[in-house]
């Protein structure tokens, strides 16, 4: 099989290549770049007018499998993730049970190789049950395939604990991912902590619940050395912690998620829990300081958190509603319409944080790269076509979103697959 992209602006942080070009495909690799190319090939996509990136990486994804099967399944998770233009996921292991030895990873693992249409890895918790109490069978599920361990959902309060586990992921050269949340200062907040939400008689969630854990992550990747990965980073001070470790030498990156990027606590509408999301959505000073990070590239990464939920759960009021937001089929359309189309982050590093960067980070060398010989994971995206989004469109069962009517422009046109064509907008 054989796939020739002409005429697209091709987008290549791995080679710095970004110009108008030809990619030629053949197998489950890219076969040449360049302009004019000649070659025949089975199938011709005309790329005219379109981004064609390396395909994209979303660190951060719950697939709800196994367990929660009536949220999503690894098939239904990695359909959304095929039509948001992303070819590989980490899914995290909140799951039911927990992923927390190599046999409850590799049920994953295994079915994703036969139900998915893209590339599912799955990360291994950090300690048994999640339950913060003891160590997890780290080891077992990095030989069985884990790129990464983590705890995400809540935070391992037991830091002697967690110390341990970053000795065995800095050992290994895994990257922890860090879900930063101290929960004893949570004290029952459903949304962010401030003058609006207190209108509204919500209890607040304050930035410190989150910059207590980042600083104490920060400390420990200092002391063992491990590669520390901030997932869904939402306060101000969280980007001036990372820039500073950055500037300490300590190996830290970071994640923005689009409704960070996009939304604050102003936009909550009264008791509609699409709003509810961990962390939640902050203040305007803090998205300000989000955009800022992104900008000058202290924020590594845009990731979804993609947390889908059943309508009945979602439903309910803010108090009693789960947290979560679906991300995958609203990523792109949200970071060109937000980011791109205002100047504060080029295509370039679009491609660097939505691809690249996870693809370093998750030690994924054949991905995130649309050099010669590498893995024909590529993306097509239209940056103008202007559309509005259709929750009943979605792929994921999971439909909560607050951006359900949003007008938006930014659409995935063609996901590619290790060479197969995975996703094609009509």
């Amino acid at each position: 099989m054989s796939i020739l992209i002409k005429n697209g602006r091709v987008i290549d942080p791995d080679t710095k290549l970004d110009d108008q070009c030809d990619i030629l495909i053949k197998g489950d690799k890219i076969e040449k770049v360049g302009r004019d190319l000649k070659e025949k090939a089975d199938t011709t996509i005309d790329a005219a007018g379109y981004y064609v990136m390396p395909g994209l990486i979303d660190m951060h994804v719950h697939l709800r499998d196994p367990g929660y099967t009536y949220k999503e399944t690894v098939e239904s998770g990695a359909l959304a993730a095929a039509k948001g233009g992303f070819t590989t996921v980490l899914a995290m292991p909140n799951t039911k049970p927990v992923t927390d030895d190599k046999t409850r990873l590799r049920y994953v693992m295994n079915k994703a190789k036969t139900n998915s249409v893209i590339h599912v890895l799955q990360v291994g918790a950090i300690t048994k049950g999640q339950e913060g109490t003891e160590l997890a069978d780290i080891e077992g599920m990095i030989d069985a395939g884990a790129p990464a361990i983590s705890e995400d959902g809540k935070s391992v309060m037991n830091s002697r604990l967690y110390r341990k586990a970053m000795q065995i992921a800095a050992a290994r050269n895994i990257p922890v991912l860090a879900h930063c949340e101290d929960i004893d200062l949570v004290e029952g907040g459903v949304v962010n902590a401030d003058c609006h939400t207190k209108k509204m008689h919500l209890k607040g969630i304050t930035n410190a619940v989150e910059d207590v854990i980042v600083a104490r992550d920060i400390f420990l990747a200092k002391e063992t050395g491990a590669a520390l990965h901030l997932c869904h980073c939402s306060t101000k001070d969280s980007v001036r912690m990372v820039e500073e470790a950055k500037a300490d030498g300590i190996r830290v990156t970071a994640e923005v998620c689009p409704h960070h990027f996009t939304l604050t606590s102003d936009d909550i509408k009264e008791n509609d829990a699409n709003y509810k999301m961990n962390p939640p959505l902050r203040t305007k000073e803090d998205k300000e300081a989000l955009l800022l990070g992104l900008k000058n590239d202290i924020m590594d990464v845009i990731a979804t958190d993609h947390a889908p939920h059943s309508e009945e759960e979602k439903c309910r009021s803010i108090e009693r509603a789960p947290f979560g937001i679906t991300g995958l089929e609203t990523a792109v359309a949200l970071t060109v319409t937000e980011l791109v189309k205002k100047d504060i982050i080029t295509p370039m590093q679009m491609a660097e944080k939505m691809s690249y960067n996870p693809a370093r980070i998750a030690g994924l060398t054949d991905r995130g790269s649309l050099a010669e010989g590498k893995a024909a994971d590529i993306v097509l995206i239209d940056p103008d076509e202007a559309y509005t989004i259709n929750k009943k469109e979605f792929a994921s069962k999971g439909k909560n979103t607050p951006f359900d009517g949003r007008k938006v422009t930014g659409r995935v046109k063609v996901t590619i697959c290790d060479g197969e064509i995975v996703f094609k907008d009509k």
